[in-house]
């Protein structure tokens, strides 16, 4: 049984880890980290938990943490995991960290795009970006896995396949995206209030999001040299979800079937990523809840352009359901285990 501390177990990523795993069958939760709500009961704090969880919240202490946790998840503010791992922690334990701490391999690139001092740039290298179905091989022989970002994830996977067949300029590519609330965290914010976001869809960190550079990064690395985009996130009114609609230059000569054998080469056999059928368009509400990415495509003949889809739940594998997955992998099981559930509709 993999024996399981969260830090940050009371914001929403944090909470989705402990569903996630309570029908996980070979992991136990022994420590439920909290800066808000040390002492106070799990239940209390999230009531869909009553009966389900007994413990009482802990603290942010890794030190101690590492000596009970065969593996740490980091549910937190950017700066935090950086500030607190050091050689001890990591000769006890595994980390999987869901903030940017250590996605970005240029400690430059990061205190640029969030404004913060890297507190341990000696990990960015070894850090392992925990895209798993790019990356499996080296997760599984990790100590650090960076869990990418939710916009990050459904972008990548969605683009992936043909940047890394070079059938688009990845310079052309723009990123329209679109997510529910809940991407924003629990923390209360005036932006994020009932009346604020209710009928109401808006574009917000146009050219300046933190995820533009973590897209760029691991783009880049498909398609063996450095890339700029267009990335533009919207916040629509609905919980969870997230849609990305991006546009790309086709390369001269690239046919419809060259784009979808791209694509079934690389994710014919994931289990996570469905590629649709041609005509039908990826939907937030066919992968609610689950830890699946829809995607597809639209070849748009009379501009030279392709339209690239796709759709997963910012909880789940954007964020609680990828790091569980990581797990999966680390620790050696099936990487479904735990995490195989149908979306929940309506």
């Amino acid at each position: 049984m993999i024996k399981v501390g969260i830090i940050g177990a009371t914001g929403y990523a944090g909470a989705e880890i402990v569903r996630i795993l309570m029908r996980h069958p070979e992991a136990k939760i022994v420590w439920y980290g909290s800066q808000s709500y040390v002492d106070q009961s799990f239940a209390s704090v999230y009531g869909n938990f009553f009966k389900i969880v007994d413990d009482v919240c802990k603290g942010d202490d890794m030190d101690r943490l590492a000596e009970e946790a065969d593996v740490i998840f980091t549910a937190t503010p950017q700066g935090f995991c950086a500030s607190m791992v050091n050689e001890d922690i990591l000769s006890k334990t595994k980390i999987i960290d869901l903030s940017a701490d250590f996605r970005l391999k240029d400690v430059s690139v990061y205190e640029q795009w969030y404004k913060i001092k890297h507190k341990s740039p000696q990990y960015l290298d070894e850090a392992v970006y925990g895209l798993c179905e790019i990356n499996r091989d080296k997760i599984k022989e990790a100590r650090i896995v960076a869990n990418p970002g939710c916009y990050t994830t459904c972008s990548i996977l969605t683009a992936y396949p043909l940047v890394k067949e070079g059938l688009i300029d990845p310079n052309s590519l723009i990123i329209d995206a679109k997510s529910g609330t809940s991407g924003a965290g629990r923390s209360a914010k005036t932006q994020n209030l009932f009346c604020e976001v209710n009928e109401n869809i808006k574009a917000y960190g146009v050219g300046t999001h933190r995820h533009t550079p973590e897209i760029e990064e691991q783009l880049g690395y498909a398609g063996g040299s450095p890339i700029h985009i267009t990335f533009v996130p919207h916040l629509v009114p609905m919980n969870r979800g997230i849609l990305v609609t991006a546009y790309a230059s086709l390369k001269p000569g690239v046919s419809d079937s060259d784009i979808r054998t791209a694509y079934e080469k690389y994710y014919q056999n994931e289990y996570f990523i469905r590629l649709l059928a041609p005509g039908t368009t990826p939907e937030t509400r066919w992968v609610e809840g689950s830890n699946f990415v829809d995607i597809n495509y639209k070849v748009d003949a009379r501009t030279g352009r392709v339209v690239l889809m796709g759709a997963l739940d910012n909880l789940v594998k954007g964020a609680a359901g990828q790091a569980v997955q990581n797990m999966n992998l680390l620790f050696g099981l099936n990487e479904k285990t735990g995490i195989d559930f149908v979306p929940v509709f309506p």
